[in-house]
């Protein structure tokens, strides 16, 4: 009987909020998301993969119910809810926090989003995990409970094992069914990491696959969800078909890695390490997202794996997913060129140049130093909460760096070297749109107003549109990447965090740009159209 009316207590508490705010407003900022059917081109294929790739699918569907536990605890308020929009939105943002609006609530009453998502106790104080004992806290595949009043650490695979079971069996018929005799090894290996925790032997796997036909991404991998700590990883996966053509086109940029690593703009000491010999670029289509990488705005590209370690001794996958890439290029980063780009600029925006930059950014990910130069440890280590940002930064501005080195060596030889530098300052105005919250969006700010500061760009009074000086923006690009490097090669938490806090900010006359966009109605991102009932019947 009380557990029924604390539910009607709560049920009428929603009630009264429901009144407070439209189901309109949700309703408008669900239409900032445009709808995309998530499909590639699989008649050549037969139907044993086509079924295997489907088992593939429910492995993901598993690895998103789990997310869903990581990023939100519940509140009886949400329980209570039936609208079909507010629910829609709910399920995008895996929670009622706007992810593209600094995770600002759009349901009345629910509070401030814990920064440690689901990964705490949302009342655990920080002395409280200090002086818990047990190493185990600060591992990346465990969470912590309160229990009797006192804090427990629990492994991943204790804690989602239902789901976990589930995606493992899924991976195993998978690997008996697509033929592929490099992706088999992998498939097996990583479902046995689901289920102990244990993922550096299935990496080594699929950091050596070169041939495989089709991929999953698979696990618990990015840590941005936990920005109390940054110590907790999220799970999320990506089923993937190779682009063949595109991928071939790429290969010819991994030889320069070393090359590019030794020409850094900074000092010897901060770029001393060797990046990987055996580091991939290919290109996929996506046929599922689930988890992490679908919260929010959807991922277009992946380097993987984030063990330093791992990546010192056998480089990096970059996985540039390219159907994705294509709708964002086509529904938005066009339409917002149009409106804020200088009309003599437009020309030089295009998608080889979008798909460029986004696959240096995520090869820069691979440069610099893993590990601080005075002894602090690992940079993720010793910059704690703040590495996701600076990281994110420093693969943006490295990325356009590095095109710039190859384009002059004619290396890159594709359109002209404007077209990259235009073509990534409307990329800025994409991607700020997801908000300063995120590591992202932090990133973002700190190269827009970095950028703002040394004349890279300028604004007609008249048309408040935005042109590129590339001269200054190249000596701004160069001075950007050796501060945020030398950042994190010396562990320099204050730093950091006075950087964040001086250029991590969305200025207003920006904000105004960014409202003239709602206004026109650009969306802000994708959502998907997904599943494996839609398998059937894909196309290109």
């Amino acid at each position: 009987m009380k557990k029924i009316l604390v539910t009607l207590f709560f049920a009428s508490i929603f009630n009264s909020y429901s009144q407070q705010y439209s189901i309109d407003s949700v309703s408008q900022k669900l239409s900032t998301y445009k709808s995309v059917r998530l499909s590639t081109d699989l008649s050549q294929i037969n139907e044993m993969e086509k079924e295997g790739l489907k088992f593939l699918v429910k492995a993901a569907e598993m690895i998103n119910e789990i997310f869903k536990l990581q990023a939100y605890a519940g509140h009886p308020i949400t329980d209570t809810i039936t609208n079909a929009v507010v629910k829609k939105y709910m399920d995008i943002n895996y929670g009622p926090w706007d992810r593209l609006n600094d995770n600002k609530p759009f349901i009345n009453g629910i509070g401030t989003k814990p920064l440690g998502a689901n990964y705490y106790p949302a009342d655990m104080r920080q002395s409280e995990f200090d002086s818990l004992d047990d190493a185990r806290k600060n591992s990346p595949y465990s969470i912590i409970v309160r229990e009797e009043g006192r804090l427990v650490v629990k492994p991943y695979n204790e804690v989602y094992s239902d789901y976990i079971a589930q995606a493992s069996m899924f991976l195993r018929t998978a690997a008996g069914m697509l033929q592929d005799p490099q992706l088999l090894p992998y498939l097996l290996a990583r479902a046995d990491a689901l289920m102990s925790n244990e993922y550096v032997e299935s990496d080594k796997i699929w950091l050596q696959m070169k041939g495989n036909k089709y991929d999953i991404i698979i696990g618990p991998i990015e840590n941005y969800e936990d920005q109390l700590y940054g110590l907790k990883t999220s799970y999320e996966a990506y089923v993937l078909v190779k682009d063949i053509e595109w991928s071939k086109r790429l290969e010819k940029y991994v030889a320069y890695l070393p090359e590019l690593q030794k020409n850094l703009p900074v000092e010897n000491q901060y770029k001393a390490e060797k990046t990987g010999g055996n580091s991939q670029i290919n290109a996929y289509d996506a046929i599922f997202y689930g988890g992490d990488c679908n919260s929010g705005s959807k991922t277009i590209a992946v380097n993987l794996p984030n063990d330093e370690q791992l990546q010192i001794n056998y480089g990096t996958r970059r996985s540039q997913i390219k159907n994705v890439m294509k709708a964002k290029f086509d529904h938005i980063m066009m339409p917002i060129t149009k409106a804020l780009i200088d009309s003599s600029q437009i020309k030089y925006v295009n998608f080889n140049a979008f798909f460029a930059n986004t696959m240096f950014h995520e090869v820069a990910h691979g440069l610099g130093i893993k590990n601080t130069i005075n002894g602090k440890g690992t940079v993720r280590e010793a910059l704690g909460a703040n590495y996701n940002a600076l990281e994110e930064g420093k693969a943006d501005i490295l990325g356009l760096y590095m095109i710039t080195e190859l384009f002059n060596k004619k290396v890159l030889t594709e359109g002209q070297l404007m077209d990259y530098y235009v073509t990534f300052m409307a990329g800025i105005f994409r991607s700020v749109r997801f908000g300063a919250a995120s590591a992202h969006g932090k990133a973002n700010m700190i190269r827009f107003n970095y950028f703002q500061e040394k004349g890279a760009f300028t604004k007609d009074p008249k048309t408040q549109k935005y042109k590129i000086d590339m001269a200054k923006m190249k000596h701004a690009m160069t001075e950007l990447s050796a501060l945020i490097l030398k950042l994190q090669g010396d562990g320099d938490v204050v730093g950091v965090k006075k950087l964040l806090l001086e250029k991590g900010q969305i200025p207003t006359d920006l904000q105004n740009d960014l409202n003239k966009l709602i206004q026109l109605q650009i969306p802000v991102d994708i959502i998907f159209e997904q599943g494996e009932e839609l398998m059937d019947s894909s196309k290109k």
